[in-house]
């Protein structure tokens, strides 16, 4: 790959290395530029610029990103589209990430222009977490790198997994003495359970005995006959030895004590057992505060159907100093402790497909209703939609609803009436804003007579939406040529909902030049809509 200044004219199909404004217009760092494009920089004085221009062994940036991150992503995850070189693998379901730690430093040492970051091993996430990013730090990659870097990536299996946290049935059996308060004992079921709930899982048992050898064991046995697991002791003392009380209970029900004792402070004084196919625990007795420590690292590992061998927690000693410190201030609070900021994650973004026009140009017929390709037009429209990321999805309806609810079809997508569709597009728009749930990042505007817009292309723009970096606004460009979608961030909602007539649109997006991010795509349906008899005969013919 070139880089540097190219006379401006000369600059077509060439990568633009930075920034600049144009006539009026902002041509972003990252833009393929157009043979008008050159000879706009060229008429604004922007001659040369500095620009990329690719040999015939690169991989462009996103190529290249999106087939390491298919490569790297692993069962229930999730790898987005990439956008300037950048593709994040998300979760799909709560649970605990499996990185391939070694295959992770192999990959970045093959050559500089190919990264992976990923969250840490085992660590606790939740549906929609980011779990890893690739960024191919230039323009483009050499595809000997590309292709070295999907085979570290995806053998011997994927570099990035996850382990769904399942819904565990736990016992609980706690011991006392002559001098055990009651309380001690309400406050232990009270913090096991909580940490279970909070891991999907439930204390479905508990039994509380004296601190002896049978009792133990016999507390044991009626939790195993109740297919509780894991199985949870805490001992009204600490234990001390594998030969202990505790342990010893284990023993004598038919189970084996596995390990004693962890590098993880609080937690030292973990044992690990096996009753069959069953986890027994020997809780330590900080486990009775709600403050992280280390039976939260093997509990969660148990809650995910992992196996936690000696090897497993005696590799837990990185990281493992959970106590605080004079450089670790703050206090820990809660099960787990909260990062400073919140955990990255893939953004929440709606889907409004536009279902209740009048099709006053289709003479007579209504165009969502008509059939392409075996099925109604808004059929294709809801089905794409359905395969994006987004979520949720609503149809506004109107003119003919119950057979536009009909052509829409099965599945996820749910419906809202607009009763004024007669007065335009924008109160259909205003009608879905207004139905959307409070918590979402941004919204794609989908107008249902558009069936060629690929779910790649949805992708695409949730992938290039970031309002912290300016991106708020996002919309597909063919060359020069903006169509549909278009990604409202949710700070745009009220203005949205003011719009009037079917070119309001367009005078906002307008006014808010700043925020918009034009994403190039090679689909040709994202500019073709069809609200003609002539537009649907064409289509049919193609």
């Amino acid at each position: 790959m070139y880089f540097g200044p190219i006379p401006a004219r000369e600059a077509t199909g060439c990568i633009l290395g930075h920034s600049l404004s144009v006539a009026g217009q902002r041509f972003r760092k990252g833009r393929l530029l157009s043979q008008e494009d050159a000879e706009a920089l060229a008429a604004a004085g922007h001659d040369p610029v500095y620009a990329a221009r690719l040999g015939p062994d690169d991989i462009a940036e996103d190529q290249a990103a999106n087939r390491i991150a298919e490569a790297a992503a692993g069962p229930a995850t999730r790898a987005a589209t990439a956008f300037t070189g950048r593709a994040n693998i998300y979760a799909e379901t709560a649970g605990l990430a499996l990185v391939d730690t070694a295959q992770v430093d192999q990959l970045n040492l093959l050559d500089e222009a190919v990264t992976i970051a990923t969250v840490a091993p085992y660590e606790l996430v939740e549906p929609g977490q980011m779990l890893a990013t690739v960024k191919i730090i230039p323009f483009a990659a050499p595809s000997h790198a590309v292709q070295q870097a999907i085979a570290r990536a995806s053998a011997p299996q994927p570099l990035v997994r996850l382990a769904p946290l399942q819904a565990c049935r736990a016992g609980l059996v706690m011991t006392r003495v002559a001098d055990t308060k009651q309380s001690v004992l309400d406050k232990t079921e009270t913090a096991v359970r909580e940490r279970l709930e909070r891991l999907g899982s439930s204390l479905v048992a508990s039994r509380i005995c004296s601190h002896d050898t049978a009792a133990i064991a016999a507390a044991i046995a009626e939790l195993q006959a109740l297919d509780c697991a894991p199985i949870l002791v805490f001992g009204a003392t600490a234990i001390v030895d594998r030969a202990d009380v505790v342990p010893a209970g284990i023993v004598a029900a038919g189970g084996v004590v596995e390990h004693f004792g962890m590098p993880v402070d609080p937690g030292n004084l973990l044992l690990t057992g096996r009753l069959g196919d069953r986890p027994v625990i020997g809780v330590p007795g900080c486990a009775r505060s709600p403050k992280l420590n280390g039976f939260d690292w093997v509990l969660q590992r148990l809650c995910a159907g992992l196996t936690v061998s000696r090897a497993d927690i005696m590799r837990m000693g990185s990281g493992g100093l959970l106590k605080e410190i004079p450089t670790r201030p703050m206090p820990r609070s809660g099960l787990v402790e909260k990062p400073t900021a919140p955990a990255p994650r893939r953004p929440r973004v709606a889907a409004l497909i536009l279902a209740g026009g009048l099709s006053s140009r289709m003479q007579g017929g209504n165009k969502l209703l008509a059939e392409l390709d075996g099925k109604p037009i808004l059929r294709h429209v809801v089905e794409h939609v359905l395969a994006s990321p987004a979520d949720p999805v609503l149809v506004v309806t109107g003119h003919r609803a119950e057979e536009v609810r009909a052509a829409a079809g099965p599945g996820r997508q749910d419906f809202v009436y607009n009763p004024d569709f007669a007065a335009g597009l924008s109160t259909s728009l205003v009608a879905g804003i207004n139905a959307l749930p409070p918590d979402l990042d941004g919204v794609l505007v989908c107008l249902g007579d558009m069936p060629d817009v690929s779910p790649l292309v949805l992708d695409k723009l949730i992938s290039a939406f970031n309002p912290v970096e300016g991106r708020a606004i996002c919309l597909p460009v063919v060359g020069s040529k903006r169509g549909n979608p278009v990604l409202w961030g949710s700070q745009f909602f009220n203005q949205l909902k003011v719009l009037r007539g079917d070119s309001g649109a367009r005078k906002l997006l307008a006014e808010l030049a700043d925020w918009v991010c034009e994403v190039g795509c090679d689909e040709q349906g994202v500019l073709n809509d069809i609200d003609t008899a002539e537009a649907l005969a064409a289509r049919r013919q193609q």
